[in-house]
């Protein structure tokens, strides 16, 4: 038996005001989108935007359904449309938000399972990592790529 270990690493950033320019615009967009996702049963706002390697911005957000699971995430209708719209153009920044009653809460939100499968197949299909920002009103994490969040994935060499 060998016993092997998996390490997370990202970076913390305690104030948005900390974060680079581009950054906080893109931050900025995804609230706005955010706060005009549909979530009546949840009441859980989340808002993505996307910078292309084209440098165009894209944003979307999460859309729910009586006929459970019908719904999808922001990061999936935001990665599918891009993907489907963008289709030679890699993502290169991914922002995460989420709101209750129109205001950020206070923690980063994290992207589902299912998202993080799609994010990392994003990254693979293009070839290039994506640097993936995580937004809270007291803290924000950022990490290089998916690998950190999903590290024994599956991916295309299976």
């Amino acid at each position: 038996m060998i016993k092997k270990e998996i390490r997370l690493e990202y970076v913390e950033f305690s104030s948005i005001s900390e974060l680079p320019a581009n950054i906080q615009e893109m931050i900025h967009m995804a609230l706005e989108v955010a706060k005009k996702a549909y979530s009546p049963y949840s009441e859980f706002q989340v808002g993505a935007a996307v910078e292309l390697s084209d440098g165009q911005r894209l944003c979307a957000n999460n859309q729910e359904n009586k006929a459970y699971p019908s719904g999808i995430c922001a990061e999936r209708s935001l990665l599918f449309f891009a993907n489907g719209n963008y289709p030679e153009t890699a993502v290169k920044i991914m922002v995460l938000v989420a709101c209750s009653d129109g205001k950020l809460i206070d923690m980063p939100v994290y992207p589902c399972g299912a998202c993080r499968q799609v994010m990392m197949e994003t990254e693979e299909r293009y070839g290039e990592e994506m640097e993936i920002w995580m937004v809270g009103a007291k803290t924000t994490h950022m990490i290089q790529s998916m690998n950190v969040l999903l590290p024994l994935k599956f991916s295309f060499s299976h």
